[in-house]
């Protein structure tokens, strides 16, 4: 049996990359790194925890020895792991890694580097990593873990990423290379300040083979509103088709940086063995949103992240970690 591995699966190691002064986060370095100090203490509560850092040097100080975290030297552009790490796929009964093309979204930003480090870092995973030219960002795909890969129309099939290739074409190349039986688009759902032309995981997300979670704005005012309404209807469309459970989760009040509005998401959680965390922006929504998530997963401990910080760059949790499955282990 060949698919791509579900993030509610069980997990081997999540990968994060730390920032550092040549990154984006240089105007609130240190900031950012409580941040994301404060994420990886979290995750290696549960789980083993790869950190990939321009300098050992630097970064190992922040913390004390432990059985689960590790270190790796690598300097990046950026932090966005979720869009520039490898993917983890069956192939019957072993694993691979995928390492598609990362551009920075469409050639928005510089990515060089990002996109070199999956085969820089290679040595480290105890899986093969195969490269393929072929742009796909983690962030953009959902796995059922059952054959079914749910994205988002606006980013995978823009003219941005693979151009010389058709729509028929581009749904094909995924489905052959994330062993997918069938491709569900989504035509709706955006947030205002998004630099990824809409990823699935700021809009919704498997948690289990049959349920979605997915934001909703209930605020007829808001911008959003009705672009995350046509979204609902295209869920629930599926929902009929496919036997899907949809569960709702709260658009977050309006978060602003230098007066423009920032893609504050709850879908932006993540899973992990045992526990899920889940971003938290100041807001009144929050309490709501956790209380949603301990419904949901009783048998998990619900840890919220404040991600203020991850979101002034327009990011939020899930896109600043990557998860790899079961039977891939860190080779450091």
């Amino acid at each position: 049996m060949s698919r791509f591995i579900a993030e509610f699966e069980e997990q081997s190691f999540i990968q994060i990359l730390f920032p550092h002064a040549k990154s984006d986060w240089v105007e609130y370095l240190q900031e950012a790194e409580e941040n994301f100090i404060q994420i990886i203490k979290a995750i290696i509560k549960y789980e083993k925890c790869l950190v990939v850092c321009a300098s050992l040097e630097n970064v190992k100080k922040h913390f004390e020895p432990n059985e689960n975290l590790y270190f790796v030297e690598y300097e990046t552009d950026d932090c966005w792991a979720r869009d520039c790490s490898v993917l983890s796929i069956q192939e019957n009964a072993s694993r691979k890694l995928l390492d598609f093309t990362f551009t920075g979204w469409g050639g928005k930003f510089e990515a060089s580097k990002d996109n070199k480090m999956s085969q820089a870092i290679s040595k480290n995973y105890s899986a093969e990593v195969e490269t393929i030219d072929f742009i796909l960002e983690g962030g953009a795909v959902e796995s059922n873990g059952a054959g079914i890969v749910l994205t988002t129309f606006e980013c995978v099939q823009n003219k941005n990423r693979n151009n010389t290739l058709s729509e028929e074409e581009i749904t094909q190349k995924i489905k052959e290379k994330l062993h997918a039986k069938e491709i569900l688009y989504l035509h709706h759902g955006y947030l205002a300040g998004d630099d990824t032309d809409s990823h699935v995981d700021t809009l919704a997300r498997f948690i289990d083979e049959k349920t979605i979670m997915y934001v909703a704005c209930g605020n007829r005012e808001d911008e959003h509103y009705k672009e995350l309404k046509l979204m609902q209807e295209e869920l629930e469309g599926l929902s009929k088709s496919h036997g899907f459970k949809l569960i709702a989760l709260p658009m977050s009040e309006a978060v602003y940086y230098e007066e423009e509005r920032l893609p504050a998401t709850y879908a932006n959680f993540l899973l992990l063995n045992g526990a899920v965390l889940v971003p938290t922006y100041g807001v009144k929504e929050d309490a709501e949103a956790l209380a949603i998530f301990r419904e949901t997963f009783p048998e998990r401990e619900i840890v919220g992240i404040d991600c203020l910080t991850l979101i002034k760059q327009h990011g939020s949790l899930h896109c600043v970690t990557m998860n790899f499955a079961k039977g891939v282990e860190i080779k450091v």
